[in-house]
């Protein structure tokens, strides 16, 4: 598909059908992504034992955490580069092109640098537990050494995105994945490194993607000497950038705050919320791939001044997340104790971690309209509301729960009882702002659009 075909797809195509094409490729690719975070925790669990699955498990949050503000840091350009694609500015799309990887190498170096120096002295703050704190530092001194890989890679699968192309970005995560499983066997159960093959494994893999990433941009106008931040795109990458970043670490520094209390109820405990949350990212994968499809989707027919289009995309991507989600919902509480057994033999912790998922998973519809809602904003480059909504129905209302609520009923019910709740508060606060309307009447006043017909 051509440049110009590709554009008119997600311009002027049946809406369904258009974000249903966009879709799978990233839930595909998603996956396999979440395929060689699962196969470490197998390998691990299995191979090494409980002691090692609850170390990878208590580092997410904070890997998530630091990767997750400069990742969302890095979407302002390509909701810019979606906008000018939409619009067919081919000058604009190309310096939003050379503007974000050359942010990737920042924001890599970046992380790498933070998550080296401060991961270790976090997992002792968050309460990791003593007998895998030495453990999960070395999981993550070794992880961060692929940040810039990793950041180059998802820049570079954000591009493509925006350009239309979510086929390439779930090859190259394919291809990662084949080789995660392949090193990880070598490293974890062959070699006998423990937690640290796992994590090199991980290494390796971001830096197969990252390159297969790079080669695809070389073959769609990228060139190495043209490489830099143009100056007059700074500011609204930065403004839309920024809050995406707040919000990534709005749900991270909740998660964190969770995993601490988390971990003041023992090994098994963080063994059975590890294993649940590996069971339960099939919904997450679902829930981001259509929030990414969402954001692409609005950026374009936004720079094309297709307005209604935007309205209409909201409530068919809506429906279908919620019906997706729905389904998986059922399919994994019917199943809940087999699917725990996949990741641990440790029966303790299988019978911790179903009773977590009874209490959670009939509740996690109430998150799709937080990603539809938050990615249609975001497209269009309001990006500031979205992140304010985040971490006040989010973020603080969790602090307060726990320090409020779990601090004197501290039972795990009353723990996993925080993700519902704040799902719904902000779920509702999110539909009364989308239907006041100012977020995109804003935007178009802001880019000196085409006022909106009704």
């Amino acid at each position: 598909m051509s440049r110009n075909d590709s554009a008119r797809g997600i311009t002027q195509g049946v809406i369904w059908k258009q974000l249903l094409i966009f879709f799978f490729p990233i839930l595909l690719g998603s996956f396999f992504q979440q395929m060689y975070n699962t196969v470490d925790t197998i390998i691990v669990g299995r191979a090494v034992g409980t002691q090692a699955l609850a170390a990878v498990g208590s580092t997410s949050p904070l890997i998530n955490l630091i990767n997750g503000f400069f990742i969302g840091l890095s979407t302002g350009a390509t909701v810019i580069l979606s906008q000018y694609y939409g619009a067919n500015d081919r000058e604009g799309t190309d310096r939003a092109l050379h503007t974000g990887v050359a942010l990737s190498l920042v924001l890599g170096l970046v992380t790498a640098t933070v998550g080296m120096a401060f991961g270790p002295r976090i997992l002792a703050l968050i309460r990791t537990p003593e007998s895998c704190r030495e453990d999960a530092a070395t999981y993550v001194r070794i992880y961060f050494c692929g940040a810039v890989a990793s950041m180059v890679y998802n820049m570079g699968a954000g591009i493509l995105r925006a350009m239309g192309d979510s086929r390439r970005p779930m090859l190259y995560l394919i291809a990662a994945c084949f080789v995660n499983i392949a090193m990880d066997v070598l490293c974890v159960v062959v070699l006998k490194m423990g937690i640290a093959g796992a994590a090199a494994a991980t290494v390796i893999s971001q830096v197969i993607s990252a390159a297969l990433a790079v080669g695809a941009l070389l073959k769609s106008g990228l060139r190495v000497k043209k490489i830099r931040i143009h100056k007059e795109l700074v500011r609204r990458l930065l403004y839309i950038g920024i809050p995406a970043g707040l919000q990534f670490v709005t749900f991270d520094l909740a998660n964190l705050l969770i995993q601490s209390g988390i971990n003041s109820f023992g090994e098994v405990t963080v063994a059975a919320w590890t294993a649940f949350g590996k069971s339960d990212a099939l919904t997450w994968m679902i829930s981001g791939a259509f929030g990414v499809s969402i954001t692409t989707f609005v950026g374009q027919n936004f720079g094309a001044q297709q307005y209604r289009r935007i309205r209409q995309s909201v409530w068919v991507c809506m429906g279908m997340s919620v019906a997706l989600v729905g389904m998986l919902s059922i399919l994994e509480l019917t199943f809940r104790e087999f699917i725990l057994g996949i990741y641990t033999p440790d029966t303790d912790v299988i019978r911790v971690g179903a009773h977590v998922m009874m209490i959670i998973i009939p509740f996690n519809i109430l998150f799709m309209p937080v990603e539809v809602f938050a990615g249609t904003m975001r497209g269009t480059g309001y990006s500031v509301l979205p992140t304010v909504i985040t971490c006040m129905c989010v973020c603080v209302f969790r602090v307060i729960w726990i320090f409020l609520v779990v601090s004197r009923v501290h039972t795990i019910e009353m723990l996993a009882a925080a993700y519902p709740i704040s799902w719904g508060l902000a779920s509702t606060v999110f539909l009364i702002a989308y239907l006041r309307g100012t977020w995109l009447r804003s935007r178009i006043r802001a880019c000196s659009l085409e006022p909106e017909r009704r």
